[in-house]
């Protein structure tokens, strides 16, 4: 014990170091001999009192998994060493040249022992399934069936020699019941039966022995009835071959039928249902013969690939082992070669050559990687402050780009792309006056005066959509030189137009308080003039009449005027609740049909109706004053001399096709063939108090402006092909104010550019 302690320590050591693939190639190598072994050894004990199919199955069970993983690991390794190979890899040839060598020298024998067994296997079973065998099979099957053949002839007759003496003392039995009882029981004893019974056709017992060994008669069948109403007798076959019957009709009765039953030996019983099991067994086993063989042949196959599979292992172990160190060296400095400074290669406390050239290698390779670290800590510092830069500008919502001194891209972030609708990433080194001319002679002044800082508010348009972006520009400079410019820009359109907004309904609150008051007196004064006085006038009392009819009625107008910016400046709160957008849309449509005969209004509406949860009154006021501004685009058209009939189209639609505002979003674009939108500051169309009509207060679009965000909306403003306007009201989802800044602007161009291919679409 004491002289093996040292080995199986080492042994365990040993193991312990190996990789967890190794150790479980060595772990499966071993399984499989040691599963192959045990399943030839139960294979040939056949004779053995301990063979058991079951074991050999799970046996067989066991053979598989152990193949299919061993052979997953033995082919990892082999592709390892052929790519290897395939790569110039020191030590690949010899890799393969031994796995190669021992593969021959185990699948050789193996090949040769599949064979010869396989041979006897065949010899074997032409000796089982040979004729006499067959024959003698069949030859003991015949003679259990004669035997069963003489029982039913003594039960038949039996039958007829109890029959004949029943029916030739049928008057004195039929009188007699307990003499017809007795003498079925004597005969039931003298003949050895287990059932003596006499019934009619519908199974009514007429008598019956008196010690009846079953005490329940299982119904006849008709057919057997049938036969024996004939005069025949019915030999009656039950389920167990364990007995025999027979039925014979009584001729002297009146409908009456005698049953007798007799069991036979169960070792005459036993004989015959062994004999049928054998030959069933015998039967299966010869359809089955080529299916033995191959199932043989294929163990046996198992067990080869086991061993050849082992073999395997077992010489790219041995190979690997030899050629290892070398390839590691090999590897390794090329590994270094390409710059890794961190490869390292096994080493051992052995004195050969190999060992000592490891460990030199290993020290070169840590003088030069705490050099190289040196490096790497200084260029990380510099990386950081760049990342941690560029992090920055990615998290702020203002549009940043970085220049170099010749006002060249070098450094955008996202928003500056977004806002700019340029992707500005992929336009690095290109002139940024170039990419976006306005933003050149803000540049140009800056680069003419790069002390202070430049700003400007610049207008530009992107997509059709007008846009202001406040814009600074910055020299950075080094030691008196400029090294570049810092370009950093918001969109302040949004924030100039609510100023505007809220400095126009400030007026609009003083003008209603201011000009209202005075307005009833007027009005008053001018109607009791004319009341009173008219009838006094002598001296052109026309005049009189239409002086007081322009007070009144300039009074009227302006009243109309004052309700519009009061109504502008306090904007009720909304009344959400669900819609029908659809009917909303036929209703304001028909009025304003009624309003201006002289247009025709059409509309588009999907087939199912679209429902919005919105406040119905604002909605429709925004849309009547979307289709009055329509109308009367076109009826100044007309008063300027443009021919043709005036059109107004609404179209409804769904972003997704939805029956509700769920998600995406709907849209109803308004198209006319007036005379259009201007040109000129069409951004603030929709501001108070601007309005290209001469009697027009500007407060129509600003209403529905102001309805449309209340509604988490939009109004866009473009042009119809082959002239005229097209507005589109565009609905939102929820979800939409989630979104971010940058989202928000990509979805309000894919909204205007939806809006407008319905425009163009409509044209």
């Amino acid at each position: 014990m004491s002289e093996r302690t040292p080995i199986a320590a080492s042994f365990a050591a040993w193991f312990h170091q190996a990789s967890v693939h190794r150790r479980l190639a060595y772990l499966l190598t071993t399984a499989a001999v040691v599963s192959g072994i045990a399943t030839v050894v139960m294979m040939t004990s056949v004779a053995s009192e301990h063979y058991s199919i079951r074991t050999v199955v799970n046996l067989l069970y066991i053979d598989g998994v152990i193949l299919l993983l061993l052979g997953i690991v033995v082919a990892r390794r082999i592709i390892q060493v052929w790519h290897e190979r395939k790569k110039g890899g020191a030590g690949a040839g010899l890799h393969v040249r031994l796995a190669m060598l021992f593969s021959l020298v185990a699948v050789t024998p193996a090949i040769m022992v599949t064979i010869f067994s396989a041979l006897f296997l065949n010899f074997g079973l032409q000796t089982w399934f040979a004729e006499r065998v067959s024959t003698a099979i069949a030859q003991s099957e015949g003679v259990a069936n004669a035997v069963l053949l003489e029982h039913r002839k003594g039960i038949q007759a039996d039958a007829f020699a109890i029959a004949n003496e029943l029916n030739y003392n049928a008057p004195a039995l039929m009188r007699n019941p307990g003499a017809f009882n007795r003498v079925l029981t004597s005969h039931a004893a003298l003949r050895s039966l287990s059932v003596a019974v006499v019934v009619d056709g519908s199974g009514q017992k007429l008598g019956r022995s008196e010690y009846n060994l079953v005490e329940e008669i299982e119904n006849i069948s008709p057919a057997a009835v049938k036969i024996a109403s004939s005069g025949q007798i019915a030999v009656l076959s039950p389920e167990k071959d364990d007995r025999v019957r027979a039925l014979i009709r009584l001729n002297r009765f009146v409908d009456a039928y005698l049953l007798i039953e007799r069991f036979v030996d169960s070792r005459v019983t036993g004989f015959i249902e062994r004999t049928r099991q054998i030959k069933s067994e015998y039967q299966a086993a010869e359809k089955e013969q080529i299916g033995i063989q191959i199932s043989f042949v294929t163990i046996f196959v198992i067990v080869d690939l086991l061993l050849l599979l082992s073999a395997v292992w077992i010489g790219l172990t041995v190979s690997t082992r030899i050629a290892n160190p070398i390839s590691n060296l090999i590897t390794a400095a090329g590994r270094v070669s390409a710059g890794n400074l961190e490869v390292r290669v096994e080493t051992t406390e052995a004195a050969d050559e190999i060992s000592s050239l490891s460990r030199a290698f290993n020290e070169m390779t840590r003088r030069l990687a705490r050099q190289q670290q040196g490096l790497i800590d200084a260029n990380r510092e510099l990386d950081e402050r760049r990342r941690f830069t560029e992090t920055v500008l990615a998290g702020v919502s203002a549009g940043v780009v970085g220049l170099d001194s010749r006002g060249k891209i070098n450094l955008p972030n996202r928003s500056a792309s977004d806002l700019l609708a340029t992707d500005l990433a992929k336009s690095t080194g290109r002139d940024l006056g170039t990419m976006v001319p306005e933003f050149a002679n803000l540049l140009a002044a800056t680069m003419a005066q790069p002390e202070r800082m430049h700003k400007s508010e610049i207008k530009l348009v992107r997509h059709g959509q007008p846009r202001t972006l406040l814009v600074r520009i910055a020299a950075e400079r080094l030691a008196g030189e400029v090294i570049g410019y810092v370009v950093t820009f918001d969109d302040v359109t949004e924030l100039l137009s609510a100023q505007r907004k809220a400095a126009w309904a400030d007026v609009a609150r003083r003008i209603a308080h201011e000009i209202k008051n005075p307005l009833t007196p007027i009005q008053l004064s001018a109607e009791r003039l004319k009341r009173k006085y008219m009838g006094e006038i002598q001296t052109n009392p026309e005049i009189f009449e239409s002086c007081t009819e322009t007070i009144i009625r300039q009074v009227e107008d302006i009243g109309r005027m004052v309700d519009e910016f009061s109504s502008f400046a306090r904007m009720p709160q909304p009344s959400l609740k669900m819609e029908n957008l659809s009917e909303v849309c036929r209703q304001t449509l028909f009025l304003e049909q009624n309003r201006h005969p002289e247009i025709t209004f059409t509309s588009v509406l999907p087939e199912h109706d679209i429902e919005l949860r919105c406040d119905v009154q604002q909605v429709a006021r925004a849309l009547t004053n979307l289709l009055k501004n329509a109308a009367e685009s076109i009826l100044g058209a007309n008063d300027a001399g443009v021919t043709g009939d005036g059109k107004v189209t609404l179209t409804l639609c769904s972003a997704d096709g939805a029956r509700s505002l769920d998600s995406g979003a709907v849209l109803i674009v308004i198209e006319d063939n007036g005379k259009g939108l201007p040109e000129k500051d069409r951004d603030r169309l929709t501001e108070p108090y601007i309005t290209t009509r001469a009697k027009g207060t500007g407060l129509g679009l600003a209403i529905v402006k102001k309805i449309m965000e209340d509604h988490n909306g939009d109004l866009l403003l473009a042009d119809r092909k082959g002239g005229g306007a097209a507005l589109s009201m565009v609905f939102r989802a929820i979800d939409a104010q989630e979104e971010t800044a940058e989202g928000e602007v990509g979805k309000q161009d894919d909204l205007m550019k939806g809006a407008v291919d319905i425009a163009l679409r409509g044209a």
